[in-house]
């Protein structure tokens, strides 16, 4: 539900939806602290091993079946949206510059400005609702956002398994606020407007859908660039990683329901130059304390040097240009062998193309 929708005869909701929609979510919406009706899938996606590297979720399973893991008190959840989409990158990228998802464009971590703003959220509902209890999640805690998302009302699953909602798309960080306040809660989005629609599915070039609504993180390159830090990404994955860099808007991009969605606002979501595109090959010439220096404040810290500078080779191999050699050519000399290994496959996709070329 959008924040200037005030269907809701309870006053404080009211509040709470005109507080948020102030503080730049343009979706607000309440949710039950109930059991989320997807909890019996999550279980079973991670019965299928699609999780990964990721045991954290493995670990913390059974918290995810009810907020009061989270909040022991909880009766109602505020789930909020906020538009990160800036604007349109490149279609066409010189040999050398890489992708980085949307998301990460920006000068420093969504987290830090999104935990800021629900801790603003939650003081005006304390004052207006003294001794009540509050928690912030923003990613971190064990919470299906997703579920709450929909119960509040504000849209349904893709197939690709994102969020979307009709206004604003799916280019959308949630959010919400847990509170032991009694909220009424929202309509929830009962329907799908996906239709026969495949795109995302048919887009992705690792195979990362074994079926429409089902990820398996394994094979997606968000996954592979970011969350699979401390291995060599799997060989027959690489070449489907393409230019990314850190992360993948592939399935988004397609999404038709994407094609009208609106501009944030938000200035710490505008892209930096160096990062819309990123340029692959400068990025090998960073030790670890020049990573740290411009990464500290940026998800893009989150694989770590190791993980980003391999993510740069295999950009690199997949481009196939020669000029690339002499950069690569170092960091396969490089001490951490994450990096050296793949800077060496991507010095044997080079010279195989240069063979090809001469057969």
């Amino acid at each position: 539900m959008n924040p200037d929708e005030k269907t809701s005869p309870d006053p404080l909701a009211g509040i709470i939806r005109n507080a948020a929609a102030d503080l730049g979510f343009e979706l607000v919406g309440i949710a039950p602290a109930v059991r989320p009706d997807g909890f019996e899938s999550f279980s079973a996606w991670l019965g299928r091993g699609f999780v990964g590297e990721m045991q954290y979720l493995t670990r913390r399973r059974d918290a995810y079946e009810h907020p009061r893991h989270v909040l022991e008190s909880v009766r109602s959840v505020v789930m909020l949206g906020m538009n990160y989409r800036t604007a349109d990158p490149p279609t066409e990228l010189a040999p050398g510059q890489a992708r980085v998802s949307r998301y990460a464009w920006g000068a420093g971590d969504y987290h830090d400005l999104i935990r800021d703003r629900l801790r603003q959220l939650a003081d005006v509902l304390h004052e207006h609702s003294p001794g009540c209890r509050t928690r912030g999640v923003v990613d971190t805690a064990p919470l299906l956002e997703r579920d709450f998302a929909r119960l509040a009302g504000l849209g349904w699953f893709g197939k690709n398994t994102m969020l979307i909602n009709r206004q604003q798309g799916s280019w959308m960080f949630l959010a919400a606020l847990l509170t032991d306040a009694d909220l009424k809660p929202d309509q929830p989005h009962e329907t799908s407007h996906c239709g026969t629609c495949t795109r995302c599915l048919d887009a992705c070039p690792t195979d990362a859908f074994p079926e429409p609504f089902v990820l398996d993180a394994t094979k997606c390159i968000s996954y592979l660039t970011i969350e699979l830090r401390d291995r060599p990404i799997p060989e027959d994955l690489r070449a489907g990683c393409g230019e990314w860099l850190f992360g993948c808007d592939i399935c988004q991009d397609v999404c038709p329901w994407n094609r009208k969605a609106p501009l944030s606002t938000q200035p710490a979501f505008a892209p930096l130059p160096r990062l819309c595109p990123a340029d692959a090959v400068e990025l090998l010439s960073l030790g670890e304390a020049a990573f740290e220096a411009r990464f500290a404040n940026s998800p893009l810290a989150r694989p770590g040097r190791s993980g980003l500078l391999r993510n740069a080779c295999i950009v690199l191999g997949n481009t196939g240009d020669a000029s690339h050699v002499p950069a690569l050519v170092i960091a396969s000399q490089e001490e951490d062998d994450l990096i050296g290994e793949a800077a060496d496959w991507a010095l044997s996709q080079i010279r195989r193309r240069a063979d090809r070329a001469t057969d």
